[in-house]
């Protein structure tokens, strides 16, 4: 029984002692190149520890300090992506007996990252690894950053920042909010920005909404987001509030990573919101140059293209402010200083249309404007419905109404090509023409317009469009009135036209109108130019080379009462479109001494009214009559209405 006892107390003794070693001996790291190992695997870069120490309890710490992140592969082999001081993570021993990971504390001692992109475009804060990202997030009750500071350089994005984050004790609950800020440089644009948060118990319940607040300012561009988000993880429930301002929206792409359209200084505010795949701007108003603007605006980031889908409303639209959908300035006529045209110069754009940036977003946007605004502008409202899918722009219709009638269009650009292919149809439907006319200044008429136009056409600029262009141009009026001033020029009736100027007399009566124009391969032919009023019977004929921007046309006059000073002769219009010579057929003309001298005062507004005065379609009796004339050849007038009786 002795030996027994003896033996046992010999092995306590034992046991006890080689604890004791054990203990005096140990070294935690021993297991540093297993974690090493592992946040290698999941981080897929090397990953390196100075020193691994655990303190043993109910509740262990584990402290990891000296850690170092290298950069993957791409990178100098030698160079680090990030480092931290000290980790320390304090772990809940009876919840992990039970299968549960709950961590009451991390802390986090200056942590500092290198976040670059080789020149390769590889950024260096993409991360992969064989280790396993699935399962649930752990519960972290208490989350301490100390004095964090990251630096992003990315060339592709023109940016060089830097990141100071830290944790902060809320005043009221003691817990640790995340306070960022930035500066630097981002789309090389200046940036400066701040981050409040709450605390990242926060992020995790469903019960306490997520504070936020985030201040930026990117160049000319300020956003101002404040509110609440009832599920951060999965950024649900949003009770968000944006404002928006800057010099353009366009300015917004490196932003959102969605082109806009370039468009004058904005001011917007409404509400931010993710629901199911939309991010998106709800109900939001403010204005866009001297435009109001408000409606919903969404995005689909997930797809391969974003896709944007917005509803958009103006009372009242500028549509200079709209000009950089059709690829010029906005908030402009043209741009200052620009020099006058020169003699001959060419008038259609040959600059491309800039658009590699249609491909990047597909966009589904529908707009109305109540009232377009202007002392010049003929169009009262508008309403538009534009698809962009996969470089394709569709305008599906596009709709101007003017008085009591409208111009609707069907329009589609495709992209896809090396050369743009665009085709469009056109109906002017009861367009008032003193509604047209009377934004001109002096020139008067009535009437009603109607007709239809299309084009078929490839190139990537307006003169490329106009040099390849198929199609057709018929526009009629029947009823109402030209101003007087137009038929005298046509006529040169240099004694009424000057009487005209001045109101006497202000219209002339139109019994009909008639044009009917063809294009191919840019070269634009008249079939038939008639306008039958009581002053004179007008007709044209010739034809545009729109590919040499060249007219050769020939306007008849037959006037059908007697006026001192008129000039009987065919008008001739030719040359370059942008500076035409206008003179009368020297042929039919013959000599006629002092008339040379007041030609160039007299028809010079004739280019510039010819495009108004081919306007029309109109309906009125008189034009079945004017028709069935033309045909047998000889449109009347009064005169050949007396020679009848």
């Amino acid at each position: 029984m002795k030996t027994g006892l003896h033996r046992w107390h010999y092995v306590a003794g034992l046991s006890m002692a080689a604890l004791v070693a054990i203990m005096a001996l140990w070294n935690w790291n021993w297991f540093r190149p297993l974690a090493e190992r592992e946040a290698s695997g999941a981080l897929g870069r090397k990953v390196t520890i100075g020193n691994l120490d655990v303190a043993l309890s109910l509740t262990p710490m584990i402290v990891l300090d000296g850690i170092t992140i290298g950069n993957p592969a791409g990178f100098p082999g030698d160079s680090t992506m990030a480092t931290i001081d000290r980790l320390a993570v304090t772990i809940d021993g009876r919840a992990a007996l039970g299968g549960t990971i709950h961590l009451p504390e991390i802390t986090i001692d200056h942590p500092q990252g290198d976040f670059r992109a080789n020149p390769r475009g590889n950024r260096n804060w993409m991360f992969g690894g064989t280790g396993d990202s699935g399962g649930a997030l752990p519960r972290i009750d208490r989350l301490v950053i100390n004095n964090g500071n990251i630096r992003f350089i990315d060339p592709a994005l023109e940016a060089d920042f830097r990141l100071a984050i830290h944790t902060t004790d809320s005043q009221k609950s003691g817990e640790q909010r995340i306070v960022a800020t930035a500066s630097g440089t981002y789309a090389a644009q200046p940036i400066s920005a701040e981050f409040r948060g709450g605390a990242l118990l926060s992020i995790q319940s469903r019960t306490e909404p997520y504070p936020i607040r985030l201040s930026l300012k990117n160049g000319a561009t300020t956003l101002l987001l404040a509110g609440t988000v009832s599920d951060p993880v999965h950024f649900a429930g949003a009770n968000l509030k944006l404002d928006l301002s800057g010099k353009d929206l366009n300015d917004l792409y490196p932003l959102i990573g969605v082109p806009l359209a370039p468009t004058p200084p904005y001011k917007l505010t409404g509400r931010l919101n993710y629901i199911r795949t939309l991010i998106r701007f709800e109900d939001f108003t403010g204005t866009v140059g001297s435009s109001d603007l408000s409606g919903t605006f969404s995005v689909n980031p997930h797809e391969e293209r974003p896709k944007v889908f917005a509803a958009l409303t103006s009372k009242s639209v500028d549509l200079r402010d709209l000009g950089g959908f059709i690829g010029a300035k906005p908030g402009d006529e043209k741009a200052p200083g620009a020099p006058a045209a020169k003699t001959g110069a060419k008038v259609l754009p040959a600059t491309p249309i800039n658009l590699p940036e249609i491909k990047v977003a597909n966009f589904d946007v529908r707009y109305h404007a109540d009232h377009i605004k202007g002392e010049s502008m003929p169009l009262d409202d508008m309403t538009v419905h534009f698809i962009i899918q996969d470089g394709r722009i569709i305008l599906t219709p596009l709709s101007f109404g003017i008085g009591k009638g409208q111009i609707l269009a069907n329009v589609s650009l495709d992209a896809r090509e090396k050369e743009m292919q665009t085709r469009g149809d056109i109906d002017f439907q009861k367009l008032d023409l003193h509604r047209i006319l009377s934004s001109t200044g002096p020139f008067e008429g009535k009437g009603t317009i109607a007709g239809k136009a299309d084009i078929r056409t490839t190139g990537n600029s307006v003169a490329e469009m106009a040099a390849n262009g198929d199609g057709n141009l018929k526009l009629f009026m029947e009823g109402g009135n030209l101003s007087a001033l137009l038929v005298n020029l046509a006529g040169l009736d240099l004694g009424s036209s000057v009487l005209s100027m001045l109101g006497i007399p202000s219209r002339a009566p139109v019994r009909c109108m008639i044009t009917d124009f063809g294009m191919t391969k840019g070269q634009v032919k008249t079939r038939l130019m008639l306008i039958d009023t009581t002053e004179a019977n007008i007709n044209g004929t010739g034809s545009i080379d729109l590919a040499r921007e060249q007219i050769d046309y020939r306007i008849t006059t037959d006037p059908k009462n007697f006026s001192i000073g008129s000039i009987q002769a065919p008008i001739l219009i030719r040359g370059a479109l942008g500076n035409p010579s206008i003179y009368p057929d020297p042929v039919a003309l013959g000599a006629r001494g002092g008339t040379a001298a007041v030609l160039g005062v007299l028809l010079t507004p004739l280019g510039a009214l010819i495009p108004t005065i081919q306007l029309g379609l109109g309906e009125d009796t008189d034009c079945a009559k004017t028709i069935a004339e033309v045909k047998a050849g000889s449109p009347s007038s009064p005169k050949t209405e007396e020679k009848k009786n």
